[in-house]
Formats: C-alpha cells, structure tokens, sequence
C-alpha cells in the first residue's frame, strides 16, 4: 500500500477561527458574504485512522518512506504513550465523528509485539468510536513473520493484512534490499491465509535486470495464492533514496509497457477487478481505506510524520506530524504532535481532487465533487471541456472518468486542472 503524501506544508493559514464552524444558516450567509474565500461544504466526508509505525529492520534501497532501521531496539512502550497522547489531542478536530477504516502502516508495524498491537487498538477503541464493519489493516513484512504473533495480530482486531511480498524471485528480492527470500515470502502467505480471509500482496514490477518472463511469473505465484487483493507497481527510483544515487539497471520504458500490459490481461483473465491505477480486486473486496482516499475522504494521522486530511464546514486543512521518531515523542507527549499544519486554498481544491479520484478507473459520481469540496462542478467546465476534446476524459450526467487514453497518460490528464 502506497501511503497519502500531500503536497508540502509550509505554513499555517486560516479564513475564520474554530468558533465560527458552528454558525448558523442565516449567519453563514453573512460569513459568505464577508468572505468570499470560504468553503461550504454540505457534509462532512467519511473519516479513516492512519497510525505510522516508523521502523525497520532494514532501510531498503529504493523507499521514500518515512521509514528508519532499527539499531539495537526500539522503545515500543515510549512510542504507544505517543500515540495515544497524539490521539487525545486530535480528538477536538474530530468529535462525533465515526472512524470507517484504519489502516497501520510502516515502516514494519510487523516488528510490534503482539501486546503492544493489542495495547494500540484497545487505546483507539477507548478514545474513537469505531465502525462496526471497519476494515482494520496491518502492513507486514514477510521476514517478521512469527505464527503466533499473527495468531494474536487477528485475535487483537486485526482483520486485513497487506504483506509486501514485492517479488518471489530470491535475487530480485536481494537486489531490492530486503530482508526475506522467496521461500519466506510464500511461507509467509501461507500463515496469512490460516488466520485472515482478508489480505492484500504487494508486488513490484519493472525491477532490475528483471525479464518479462520473470514479472509473469511473479503474478501467476501470487495468483496462485488467490489472494482477495492485489497491488502492482511499477519500480520508480525516487529522490533521495539510495537508488537514486546509484541507479540500478532497469528494464526501459518499451519492456516495462509491455509487462503491465501482461500483468494487466493476466489479473483480468483471473478475475480481478483493476479498480485503481495499481489495485485489483476480487469483486467486493477493493481496500475501503485505500478507496477513502481516492474519493477525496478525511483521514487523522497519528504516529511520526503522519499525514492528516480533516475537512470542517468552511475550511480543509492539511497537518503532518513531527517525522524523527524521537521529536514525535517528545512532543506527542506534551501534546504538540503536529509540526505543520495549512488550509487548502479553496482555488487548489479542484486539482487536489482529481488528482485523487481520477486515478479509479470507473471514476467518480458527478455530485461527489460538490460533497468533498463545497465547489459547483461548473467551477471546473473548462478544464473538463479540455479534457474531453484530448479524449483523456468521458463524462456523462451521472460520472466522470478517465478513459482509457486518460489512464494510460494519467499524469497529462491531471495536470490539466492544476491551477494555472
């Protein structure tokens, strides 16, 4: 799973002060009045939990992710008052509101033991009220996998896994800088599948020196598996990672244009729905987490250098918290967790949007734009109009979505609602 990373934040900026997100309707009128800038949304989204989970065993070569390798050990306990302190704070930006899904991500949040697993979703319990379908994820990674841990992973609440498997190959795996082989990485599916009928694999593709025929088969041991969900991404060498620096050989842009046009007419002929850019799915069983934020929902980050999204009735802001583990703590404790925190400018709005929605192939329902943004879609005619004449957008009066032109160039297709 690939986590949010909203643009930078700088700055906090604000139209109107807490107070006035309660008003009435005829004073609302007046506020609008006075203040153009402001929001009005009719709703407010459903609401995700992100938790972050900061360590690994090992800082793979090619990860952008705020993720630091463990030297010696880690103070689990330190970190749980964290989070739970971050948690409390948070509460008056959220109150009321239902949690639909939470999602525990990495880092390895595998290398938790199974008491402080179960000591995190007792405290989220405590101070959140909880969906009672929520899908409740936990990433792992292979070469943590411990029977009984996860045996008591499931007994705690966990009801999802997502396993980065990212390749069966064992020298692929080598040269991706992680810490499992082939072998573990089917053992550890192995173990997902006695405990949780819900699970998600994540592979890579395009690796280095790796041949068409090797990324098929990648996908049909996965398949194997028939596991309820699947993530498939393309290798991109990232700032300031070690692949970066030192660039491994890849396949080009020809090979690796073909192997997902491989991927793809094998996921399809297994019956697997490719609901997003880089998911599929067995019928109904898309990630809801993954999906709340393709649909422009909110979501509470709690945990180091997590990324928060929390809509009111005037305003959307943005936050992140502190990213070193160690600043996070000593803050979150003293109820500061939040480094950086930014209103979106109303004018930013559309593009923010569809740079999240127009990733689902099936798109969006024509009215979830006014719900998630409180803009009329007329707001937005011209650059839909462009879109169309390109032939990377259709739209009728019920949905908008790329086509598949507008899937294939979906970095073209965005950037024509960027602010100009």
């Amino acid at each position: 799973m690939i986590p949010i990373k909203p643009i930078s934040l700088v700055e906090q900026r604000r139209t109107v002060p807490n107070k006035d997100e309660s008003l009435d309707a005829t004073a609302q009128v007046a506020v609008n009045y006075l203040a153009p800038g402001l929001l009005n949304l009719p709703s407010m989204p459903p609401l995700a939990l992100y938790v972050h989970f900061p360590w690994c065993v090992k800082k793979c070569p090619y990860c952008d992710f705020n993720s630091h390798e463990v030297i010696n050990a880690f103070n689990e306990d330190a970190y749980l008052d964290a989070l739970r302190a971050d948690l409390e704070a948070a509460l008056p930006m959220i109150w009321g509101r239902k949690i639909y899904s939470v999602f525990i991500g990495g880092g390895t949040p595998s290398l938790m033991s199974a008491g402080g697993l179960d000591r995190l979703l007792s405290d989220i319990r405590t101070l959140l009220p909880i969906d009672s379908a929520a899908e409740i994820t936990m990433e792992a990674n292979p070469g943590t996998f411990e029977t009984e841990k996860f045996k008591a992973y499931r007994a705690s609440g966990i009801n999802r896994l997502s396993i980065g498997i990212q390749s069966f190959n064992s020298q692929h795996l080598h040269a991706l800088g992680r810490i499992h082989d082939g072998v573990e990485a089917q053992k550890a599916i192995a173990i997902a599948q006695k405990y949780f009928d819900n699970f998600n694999l994540d592979l890579m593709f395009a690796l280095p020196n790796q041949t068409l025929a090797q990324a098929c088969a990648d996908v049909e041991t996965a398949l194997s598996f028939a596991p309820p969900h699947l993530s498939l991404y393309h290798l991109t060498l990232e700032p300031n990672t070690y692949f970066a620096k030192y660039p491994p050989v890849i396949p080009d842009e020809d090979l690796s244009a073909e192997m997902q046009e491989e991927i793809q007419a094998k996921m399809h002929a297994a019956g697997y729905k490719n609901y997003e850019v880089s998911a599929y799915a067995k019928p109904k069983r898309e990630s809801s987490h993954n999906l709340n934020y393709w649909k422009f929902g909110d979501y509470l980050g709690i945990g180091a250098g997590a990324h928060s999204k929390l809509s009111f009735p005037h305003r959307i802001v943005r936050q992140v918290r502190f990213k070193q583990p160690k600043t996070y703590v000593e803050n979150a404790i003293l109820g500061r967790a939040i480094q950086e925190s930014v209103e979106i400018d109303r004018d930013e709005l559309p593009f923010e949007f569809m740079l999240n929605a127009l990733r689902l192939h099936e798109g969006f329902d024509v009215n979830l734009f006014y719900e998630r943004t409180g803009l009329l879609l007329n707001s937005i005619e011209a650059p839909l109009t462009l879109a169309e004449e390109k032939g990377l957008l259709i739209r009728d009066h019920k949905t908008i979505k790329p086509s598949p032109l507008g899937m294939r160039f979906l970095n073209d297709l965005q950037q024509i609602f960027l602010k100009s």
